[in-house]
């Protein structure tokens, strides 16, 4: 165990208020905080900051303007590009100045419905240069999805591309955000569209501006200068599934998350100034918010914003590449890209030419990390592979190894120990913490340190549902256990939220559009084990009477939620069935289903209402595997 690991939690659960207000120290405030909590107003009470600031400007000023902020590595169109801290923090400053001549101010919403490229990193860090939210809605997003976060969020300006490349695919992006913006009850005032070589865009109206265009006649308007935020004003909304289909608008507040960050770079990952940081992920979900955009430049490291898939862009070898031709020290990935680049090189032959150069861990996120994924890492990079476990409503690790406090300890199956700021139990029905080994309900003690969210976009008690069933407690939505040496084992959701290769997805929501689908009497949609997206949602539909034989109902169902929801849903299979397990009181017995699917033992339950129901869904799914 690592004394310095042992000695920060501690002190961060029996003195909070010495632990954080020293980590503040890291950051540059305005006006530095007195205290660290208030129950009332939250972390660093009455300090003041600017969160743009501290990513560029102040390294600039310490005389690091010529060290490397940004690599933008894109194997899909074959560019490289490196950005030194001034670079950044000019281009960021023009793009503040042309967000600022559309009448962009501080509190003002803007939203980003970008690909992987510099000027989506850049302009969410103008947004916080100028006090204004960023939202950032991943590009593959369906139009009605994109529709409702503009609705929610109702942003003065929207900023896209004129497409994304996914692999080998080209992504029109402009026809999806006109089609959104059709759907959508709220009128962004301007669209400022970035044009990419690859495919081009109409930009059409009054409304519509080119990118560079615009960039340019701003180009004589001064920088707007860092805006003066409190530390609980919100830096952005970050959405993630609700179970009701309506997305949740996750608020994450400057203060906290500027010294959460930054504590965590130094603490669990081992990055500081001038070190290479590479998060394999995209700007669309929480990853990529903490740890692409701001947390290495927070610390003055250097960042990896990678364009690419781990496989195909062009080969299995392309994540190897990348680590080793940037000197990437510490790579953080998800578990579903490890599992592809092994199904595509079982012998780890392009990680065996290439090598890791400079890595000395890798760091994994985003659905359980399996333990025959870990160990095949482990064995083929020679590297530490750390499984840990956060979620977007917290911002950061709540569970790890804190590799850079000297705690190597890790068992595969967990997420490792509580971070400092982090007080775990695992609660029965009750409320009670359960004994070790037992599972339950993953909570953890509020308040949550900084960096959580203490609120919800347009809804602020919203929030407070997460703590309603044990008081208290924030529950995570999370089963699990700590077994007898403290290791924190995440085993899967208690919700029907199901995690596809790192997204999270509501099989209700899709439920919600299954059943809407024409001859459709009931349905259940479940996440199934998948070898490589670690879940995988499935379909059971029970026809209206009369569409027994409407051969094309299952493609009319997965169609139907690739429409509302997008690819990314990746609902690509259902069955047709007679009924649907359920008890007598007419609840469905998801989990059988899982069993089922899965191909796990299972056996007919003593509540189920018609025990003949289980081996003819296994009928038909045998019946659907070919020969």
């Amino acid at each position: 165990m690592s004394d310095a690991y042992t000695a920060a939690w501690n002190e961060s659960i029996a003195d909070p208020e010495s632990f954080w207000m020293r980590a503040s120290q890291a950051v540059a405030w305005a006006s530095p905080p007195t205290r660290a909590w208030d129950d009332s107003h939250g972390w660093f009470p009455g300090a003041t900051l600017n969160t743009a600031y501290n990513c560029l400007d102040r390294h600039v000023e310490a005389g690091r303007g010529d060290a490397i902020a940004v690599i933008y590595d894109s194997p899909v169109t074959g560019v490289v590009e490196h950005y030194s801290y001034t670079q950044a923090m000019e281009t960021v400053g023009r793009v503040a100045a042309m967000l600022a001549r559309q009448g962009v101010v501080k509190g003002d919403r803007v939203i980003l419905y970008m690909p992987m490229i510099p000027q989506t990193l850049f302009a969410m860090i103008a947004c916080a240069r100028l006090g204004a939210l960023h939202s950032v809605v991943f590009g593959g997003f369906a139009p009605l999805e994109l529709a409702k976060r503009i609705d929610d969020a109702a942003p003065r300006v929207l900023l896209t591309a004129s497409c994304g490349i996914e692999g080998s695919r080209t992504i029109a992006y402009k026809p999806m955000v006109d089609e959104a913006l059709k759907l959508a009850t709220h009128q962004v005032e301007k669209v400022v569209v970035f044009q990419r070589e690859r495919l081009t865009a109409e930009i059409v109206g009054p409304r519509e501006l080119d990118w560079a265009a615009a960039v340019a006649e701003a180009a004589s308007d001064p920088v707007p200068a860092p805006a003066i935020m409190a530390a609980n004003d919100p830096l952005y909304i970050l959405y993630t599934s609700g179970t009701t289909g309506t997305p949740k608008g996750v608020v994450r507040e400057n203060g906290g998350h500027a010294v959460a960050l930054t504590w965590s770079m130094a603490n669990i990952y081992g990055i500081g100034p001038g070190d290479v940081f590479w998060a394999a992920s995209d700007v669309g979900w929480v990853v990529g918010h903490s740890y692409i955009a701001y947390a290495p430049l927070l610390v003055g490291a250097t960042t990896v914003l990678f364009e690419g898939k781990p496989v195909g862009t062009p080969d299995a070898g392309t994540f190897w590449r990348t680590i080793k031709r940037h000197g990437v020290k510490t790579f953080f990935t998800a578990p579903t890209a490890i599992r592809a680049i092994r199904k595509e090189d079982p012998d780890a032959q392009f990680l065996h030419e290439i090598g890791t150069g400079d890595c000395g861990v890798v760091f994994l996120a985003g659905e359980r990390a399996d333990p025959d994924t870990i160990a095949w890492l482990e064995a083929e990079s020679g590297l530490p592979v750390i499984d840990h476990w956060w979620q977007t409503e917290l911002g950061w690790p709540g569970v790890a190894t804190c590799f850079a406090l000297g705690d190597t300890r890790r068992k595969r199956g967990s997420a490792g120990f509580p971070v400092p700021g982090y007080e775990f139990a695992v609660l029965g029905d009750d409320g009670k913490p359960l004994g070790r080994e037992q599972s339950g309900f993953v909570a953890v003690k509020a308040p949550l340190p900084p960096g959580a969210f203490r609120t919800l976009w347009k809804n602020p008690t919203g929030w407070d549902k997460n703590f309603a069933a044990f008081p208290g407690w924030y529950e995570t939505g999370d089963a699990g256990y700590i077994d007898a040496e403290g290791f924190v084992h995440i085993m899967g959701r208690t919700d029907d939220i199901i995690n596809v290769a790192g997204h999270r997805l509501s099989t209700g929501q899709m439920e919600q559009i299954v059943a809407g689908t024409d001859g459709v009497a009931e349905c259940a949609v479940i996440g199934a084990d998948d070898a490589i997206k670690g879940m995988t949602p499935i379909a059971f539909v029970v026809p209206r009477a009369g569409a027994e034989g409407d051969t094309s109902l299952e493609k009319r169902v997965i169609a139907a939620v690739r429409a509302e929801l997008g690819a990314v849903a990746a609902l690509k299979t259902a069955y047709v069935v007679t009924g649907l397990p359920k008890t007598r009181s007419g609840k469905i017995l998801r989990n059988l289903l899982r069993k089922i699917c899965n191909g796990d033992d299972w056996v007919v339950p003593p509540t189920i209402d018609d025990p003949n129901i289980p081996a003819a869904i296994a009928a038909v799914m045998q019946a659907a595997v070919p020969a």
